[in-house]
């Protein structure tokens, strides 16, 4: 447990010194729900609703960081890492893959909270929205979302041969994910056939559940995006253990 903590730590370190996650994990989702809110302000998401336009996009703009971090940060960091040969250090010493992916991931789950904290803060504090559904739910579909798209980069990072390979992949998933699965450009406003694009994203679905939980809709009414989430977790994450590449 020691070695896991000394680890998170120093590489918490560089990643704050690189500065790439604190500006689009951190900043840009509380820019993008500042700008929102001096737009849309309590405004009703539709006719006859008792939640606001930013209530319902409160789900959304939470996955910013998760889309960052899981679908291009894991990738781009482990294939950085394995290009420099520092993987290959770490295959002789007794550091399984499952640890290594254990450290990233923890990473990258702590900028998702403080973007989730921030983004929280910024529409409830500055532009009275209200949160309608049970917060530890709530809690409970984040975590599974952000399992689910990690697992997406760690695959990525674990298989790409090189840090192009990972980044031209990972920006393949990325912007598509980020524009049109509704973590920017809301999924209600989209045309419906955009929205049929939309629906090929793993993400969107995410953000369908994280909506429902915030909202205190019935989990029931998306039963669908939850086996998803969990077979891109599973099926991705397990894709990522087994065929892990050290160089």
């Amino acid at each position: 447990m020691n070695k896991f903590f000394m680890m998170l730590k120093t590489e918490l370190k560089l990643s704050f010194r690189g500065m790439d996650m604190v500006i689009f994990a951190l900043c840009m989702p509380v820019v993008i729900a500042a700008i929102l809110g001096v737009i849309y302000g309590n405004k009703a998401a539709a006719p006859g609703v008792e939640y606001s336009f930013l209530e319902q996009s409160f789900g959304a703009l939470s996955t910013i960081a998760i889309c960052a971090g899981g679908v291009m940060g894991l990738p781009l960091l482990i294939s950085d890492y394995r290009q420099k040969k520092i993987l290959k250090r770490y295959k002789v010493t007794p550091t399984s893959p499952a640890f290594l992916l254990a450290v990233w991931v923890a990473i990258y789950a702590i900028y998702s909270l403080l973007s989730l904290v921030l983004v929280f803060g910024t529409l409830f504090l500055f532009f009275g929205c209200r949160f309608s559904g049970s917060f530890g739910i709530f809690l409970i579909t984040y975590i599974l979302v952000m399992l689910s798209m990690f697992s997406i980069g760690l695959m990525v990072g674990g298989l790409a041969p090189d840090t192009k390979t990972a980044s031209v992949v990972a920006s393949i998933l990325y912007f598509p994910m980020l524009i049109f699965s509704g973590a920017t450009l809301p999924y209600e406003v989209m045309p419906s056939a955009l929205q049929k694009v939309a629906d090929i994203l793993p993400l969107t679905h995410g953000i369908k559940l994280l909506k429902a939980s915030s909202l205190g809709l019935s989990i029931e009414l998306v039963w669908m995006p939850i086996v998803i989430m969990l077979a891109f977790m599973i099926v991705c994450g397990g894709i990522a253990i087994r065929f892990f590449k050290w160089e």
